[in-house]
């Protein structure tokens, strides 16, 4: 059975690849190689696999060579792209800190503004409490001359009514004297009195003119106060805000800060102490209330000023940079703070104020200073050429900490810029876009 099987594949071999022999000559003699169907076969078989693995490799070369190119190409279109779209981002900051030095130059404006209405405001509460004094006077002064005027009426009318009586009656109002005498003393203190109540009259008509004038006035002091109100109110609101908002973007809960801020700072007195004016047993003054609530808001908007300068809002390099690595993951792992690229020796300032915790030499970051803030917020800055801050010391937002450099394991001249917030790494760009209104 098994002879048969080979046989038939035999003959089937032989129809496609007969048998076939290769002779050798030389000089001596000829000899020949005989190639059975099997060993074409065979031979057909390994010449056949070892060209489709020719042209399988040349393939996969290729399309290796063409996918690299294509990779390639892919990354300096991205690399141009990532460069193009920093460079906006750099006109941004350079805009918003233009707008931000702007915004400060209105806010110190507003507060110069806010300070003279203020002057103002109480130099007119006591003008209006002195009008108000003035015209309880001239009210007083006013009944007690009517009253006046009332009685030498009652007194006028008497002695018309004597004058007009019989000689008798003259004769016993004068002791005895005679009646002509007593005609004429009556008739002098008839014009006497006549002269004096129109005197009098005079006297309430000029009081009741002046009272006018001086209700006038008051109501006319009233709306200069109710508009100097109005700006103060308008000036915070416009300065709280931006303060609000950029406490609130960096993910800070403002009330706790402000409170933050009032215990370090829990000192009163000053210009800001409240008003407290004589309602004389009243209901309580609307206008105080209103002046109280004004000087509650600029008292907030300094406890915002001394909380932001805590926080680390500014940008630690004033300099023109390049956003080089931001945060984030990267290479496969996690870059923790933002890569500001710029020539050597280009200053670092202090973002806020704090304390310097660390300054000296830390293996990857190379020259590493640390400062530690107010709430919990530590600031890194790594690579630095020279350090020029030492632990210990005491730096305030703007002061000059250090340069850029490129020690430790660095590709080039930038700072590693990290905030850690309880120990805990945010994002440096919330912060320093959350100021950008502000500083």
């Amino acid at each position: 059975m098994r002879s048969r099987l080979t046989q038939k594949l035999h003959r089937a071999l032989e129809k496609r690849f007969p048998e076939k022999r290769l002779f050798l000559r030389s000089d001596t003699e000829t000899r020949f190689i005989r190639l059975r169907s099997e060993t074409q076969l065979l031979a057909w078989a390994g010449g056949a696999i070892t060209v489709a693995w020719t042209i399988i490799a040349t393939a996969i070369l290729l399309m290796d060579s063409i996918g690299a190119g294509n990779f390639r190409a892919q990354a300096l279109r991205d690399q141009m792209i990532y460069e193009d779209r920093l460079n906006a981002l750099s006109l941004e900051r350079d805009l918003r800190a233009e707008e931000a030095v702007a915004a400060q130059q209105r806010f110190s404006l507003a507060l110069e503004q806010i300070s003279t209405m203020q002057s103002e405001l109480l130099t007119s509460e006591d003008s209006r409490r002195e009008m108000e004094t003035g015209i309880e006077v001239v009210q007083a002064t006013l009944r007690r001359t009517m009253q006046e005027r009332e009685a030498a009426r009652d007194e006028a009318e008497t002695l018309t009514a004597a004058m007009a009586g019989d000689g008798a009656s003259v004769a016993a109002m004068t002791g005895g004297s005679d009646a002509n005498g007593a005609v004429d003393m009556l008739a002098d203190a008839l014009a006497s009195t006549a002269a004096e109540r129109d005197q009098i009259a005079a006297d309430a008509q000029f009081a009741l003119e002046s009272a006018a004038e001086m209700e006038l006035e008051l109501r006319l002091l009233e709306e200069k106060n109710d508009a100097i109100f109005r700006q103060l109110e308008d000036a915070l609101t416009v300065s709280v805000e931006p303060l609000d908002q950029m406490f609130r973007a960096a993910g800070l809960n403002p009330d706790e800060l402000l409170a933050a801020a009032r215990r370090g700072y829990s000192g009163t007195g000053g210009p800001l102490m409240p008003f407290q004016f004589s309602t004389r047993g009243g209901g309580p003054d609307p206008d105080s209330d209103r002046a109280n609530a004004i000087l509650g808001g600029l008292d907030r908007i300094n406890l915002y000023r001394i909380a932001a300068d805590q926080a680390p809002f500014d940008s630690p390099v004033k300099d023109n940079y390049r956003l080089s690595s931001v945060f984030g993951p990267r290479w496969g792992r996690m870059h923790n703070g933002a890569d500001m690229a710029a020539p050597t020796g280009t200053p670092i300032y202090a973002p806020a104020d704090g304390v310097v915790t660390f300054a000296g030499w830390s293996s990857g970051f190379g020259r590493l200073t640390k400062i530690q803030h107010e709430f919990g917020i530590e600031t890194l800055y790594a690579h630095q050429n020279q350090l020029r801050v030492q632990v210990g010391d005491r730096v305030s937002r703007g002061d000059w900490i250090g340069d850029i450099g490129s020690s430790g394991r660095s590709t080039g001249p930038h700072v590693h810029y990290e905030i850690r917030v309880g120990g805990r790494p945010v994002n440096p760009m919330i912060y320093i876009r959350a100021g950008q209104d502000v500083f």
